[in-house]
């Protein structure tokens, strides 16, 4: 009998200390050679000149090699989701619902019923169709960004999360309690590869500057995978330097030279050189740190810690945390995303059975929104870019 994800938690025995976080990770000492988090030398990514990204056969030209993110500036709607209208889409867990909020008036406008255990809502590559990610109903409901309904449910085992390869062919399903990546037709969802895994709990990831591999984090072993997309192989694989560890969310800078992994019993993040795939670095950012989100500027990184409820903020031209945004009264920061004018960051309450909206630019509380029991990988949409990798919504 399946079971649901917060039972696959305390199964896995992941519990941690601070103390054996610092004994682990020796205080989150930097590699030799590689500049220190913190330092002011380091080099603002918008001033460096790059050669033209060799990319993945039929992915789309990179914008600009020094900014992964350029096409995500505010407000750069793609003309297929210019009229969409602008809602956020909240997958509640417990209640097996999708609720639909009208950022305008933070108001919820529909609720949309949908398989067993919905995790996330992610949009697809060509940013047409929204998928519910029915977990334990081995379904995927699609739902019109246009119109708000939702369609006949797509039978795909075990999506725990979903993500899009950069050329736009495949669905990559993090298919976590089967341990396998299994690649399918972007558009048909019928299964193309179904690759093993060693590690357990595959759920999140994020792709190279070239599109050629990913990262991936495995939740319950406390590991990480480096995947070749044209070979849909793992080509490899590490334990993570300390005990209980279990990474949740992946992002990859501006630049395209690291990858940052949220870790919720870490309490930071990891510091990955996803080329190299060498022993990563480690950040403490708070509580519980989950979710993680890039602003429209490609300047900072918000950072959900939804043990502590509150938010950090990473300044990637300084290489360095600026901010820490506490919830009044507290919550649980989950997973969401940013609006496409950039000015609030929404997140789920994952344990609270609320959505936050915060003011980007002081880290003030817009609005406390009643939804549904057990809200999860809520997604903003539209969003700026040109096409999905999937998730609540990395776009290039």
């Amino acid at each position: 009998m399946r079971t649901t994800k917060a039972a696959r938690l305390l199964a896995a025995g992941a519990a941690v200390t601070a103390l054996t976080l610092l004994s682990a990770c020796g205080g989150g000492t930097p590699h030799p050679g590689k500049t220190p988090l913190g330092s002011e030398a380091s080099v603002r990514p918008q001033a460096r000149k790059q050669p033209r990204v060799n990319v993945l056969p039929g992915m789309p030209p990179v914008e600009d090699p020094a900014d992964l993110y350029a096409a995500d500036r505010p407000n750069r709607l793609s003309p297929v989701v210019k009229d969409f209208p602008s809602r956020i889409y909240v997958p509640n867990t417990n209640s097996d619902t999708v609720s639909v909020i009208d950022p305008a008036t933070y108001r919820v406008v529909r609720t949309v019923r949908v398989g067993r255990q919905p995790q996330h809502v992610v949009p697809s590559w060509d940013l047409k169709t929204l998928w519910v990610n029915n977990d334990l109903g081995n379904t995927l409901t699609p739902i019109d960004p246009r119109t708000g309904e939702a369609g006949e449910p797509v039978d795909v085992h075990d999506p725990y999360n979903l993500y899009f390869t950069p050329d736009g062919k495949y669905a990559v399903v993090m298919a976590s309690m089967d341990r396998r990546l299994v690649f399918r037709d972007a558009h048909s969802m019928k299964t193309v590869k179904s690759v093993p895994v060693d590690c357990y709990g595959v759920n999140h990831a994020d792709f190279s500057v070239d599109g050629r591999y990913f990262i991936v984090s495995c939740e319950f072993s406390g590991e990480l995978l480096k995947v070749d997309t044209a070979k849909m192989k793992v080509v490899a694989q590490q334990k993570l330097p300390l005990h209980g560890a279990m990474p949740q969310d992946v992002k990859i800078s501006p630049d395209g030279k690291l990858f940052y992994i949220a870790d919720m019993m870490a309490h930071g993040l990891w510091i990955l050189d996803g080329d190299t795939f060498d022993r990563p670095r480690f950040l403490a950012t708070g509580k519980g740190c989950h979710g993680l989100y890039i602003s429209r500027d490609s300047r900072q990184m918000y950072i959900s810690n939804r043990g502590e409820g509150s938010v950090s903020v990473f300044d990637f031209t300084r290489n360095r945390l600026v901010k820490k945004w506490h919830l009044p009264g507290g919550g649980s920061p989950d997973m969401g995303g940013v609006s496409a004018d950039g000015k609030v960051l929404w997140l789920s309450g994952r344990y609270h059975s609320e959505v936050y909206a915060i003011d980007t630019r002081t880290g003030a509380e817009l609005a406390r929104i009643k939804v549904g029991s057990g809200p999860h990988g809520l997604a903003v949409y539209p969003q700026p870019g040109r096409y999905s990798l999937g998730h609540t919504g990395i776009f290039r």
